[in-house]
């Protein structure tokens, strides 16, 4: 009872991060009229965000090392909270963009340093499910925290929004303080020989293999609601309705990918790579009619996510003896898919090729990662009959 309680609260600390991550998704068009920017400048604090992941995870992993876990897990909280609420008050776009690489300096470290907390609250043979039980307050936050964001953003305004996220970062201090037991820092606390393990070539792919990953599904997602809006011509019910929907194939996805890793990781990574590029194909070829789209985009939902847990255990057993500083890079690789991503999805937009165009971006992406891995299991199977 008490490691599950200590699940929840990661969970907790899980949800309100997802929700101060992918909430800007769904108010990119009030943000953008509000501060009198185009969608894919407005796109540019989703990126800094994924870049602030990316830089902060091993600087805040490799500068605590020593705090014990507990208390670092609280302190990233803050963190997080004192982001958000700069974003509340913040009356330019500089100052949002500020507020927004601010508050990513926690998630990266949060997330690292959580998956390895929760692994090592379970039986080895069940760690993939214990990581999935942390990213599943994540897939939550999509279900409830983004739409309910996003219809905050439209009625109370936007800053509205970010006052709501600031208070879910008080709620997981006094949830981590009050369930977490208390944990020590690692005894091992060599920089460089952690350091090290990142040059490792198994660990090296499996960084690599996040960010291709996550690239395909934050091509497409970074972009919904406009997509919604302009090429399904959505009503702001629906695409509240299919954000809840996206979220609640996370969330499917997440429990699937964790149950599943659990027997086979890399076989789960190639099947759920093969069926995010047919799903994405679908919808570019369907999103102008709602029925198929809203199929699609749950079934979407759940490729991307059942991607997060085997991705997350394939790079902390490669890099066994430095998992937390592995594990937080991997989170910072998963938002640098996250601005590639973005990025990409926008490049695309700026050239006028159109949504459909989005879509197939992203599937392609999804493609290049599988080949990746079947090309990666091949050279693993020679070297092992070598």
């Amino acid at each position: 009872m008490k490691n599950q309680l200590g699940l929840l609260a990661l969970a907790v600390g899980a949800f309100g991060i997802g929700v101060t991550e992918f909430a800007p998704m769904g108010l990119l068009p009030v943000i953008a009229h509000d501060l009198q920017v185009s969608i894919p400048a407005a796109g540019l604090l989703i990126s800094a965000y994924a870049l602030g992941v990316m830089i902060g995870a091993p600087l805040m992993t490799l500068s605590t090392g020593r705090v014990p876990r507990r208390m670092l897990l609280i302190g990233l909280a803050g963190i997080f909270t004192a982001g958000n609420l700069l974003a509340a008050v913040s009356d330019s776009y500089a100052v949002l963009l500020v507020a927004r690489v601010l508050t990513s300096f926690n998630h990266g470290a949060f997330f690292g340093v959580g998956s390895v907390v929760a692994a090592g609250l379970v039986p080895p043979e069940r760690r993939a499910s214990a990581v999935a039980s942390m990213f599943m307050g994540l897939t939550i936050a999509n279900v409830v925290g983004v739409p309910l964001a996003t219809w905050a953003g439209e009625h109370l305004g936007w800053r509205t929004s970010f006052w709501g996220i600031a208070g879910l970062g008080v709620l997981t201090m006094a949830a981590l303080r009050m369930t977490l037991p208390a944990l020590p820092a690692p005894e091992s606390g060599n920089v460089l020989a952690e350091l090290r393990v990142l040059t490792r070539k198994q660990v090296l792919g499996a960084l690599a293999l996040t960010v291709v990953g996550s690239s395909a599904m934050f091509t497409v997602f970074t972009y919904i609601t406009p997509i919604l809006r302009d090429a399904t011509h959505a009503s702001l019910g629906f695409i509240t309705a299919m954000l809840v929907l996206y979220g609640l194939g996370l969330t499917a996805g997440n429990w699937l990918g964790g149950r599943f890793a659990d027997r086979s990781v890399d076989r789960t990574l190639m099947i759920t790579l093969a069926g995010l590029s047919a799903i994405l194909i679908a919808f570019a070829l369907s999103m102008t009619h709602a029925a198929p789209s809203a199929v699609l985009i749950f079934l979407w939902g759940v490729a991307s996510f059942a991607l997060v847990p085997p991705l997350q255990v394939r790079v902390m057993t490669a890099a066994a003896d430095a998992p937390n500083l592995a594990s937080a890079v991997n989170i910072g690789a998963f938002n640098l898919g996250n601005a590639f991503g973005a990025a990409l999805g926008g490049g695309v937009i700026a050239v006028d090729l159109g949504y459909p165009a989005i879509a197939l971006a992203g599937a392609a992406t999804s493609m290049l990662g599988l080949v990746a891995l079947w090309l990666g299991g091949r050279s693993a199977a020679v070297l092992r009959t070598a």
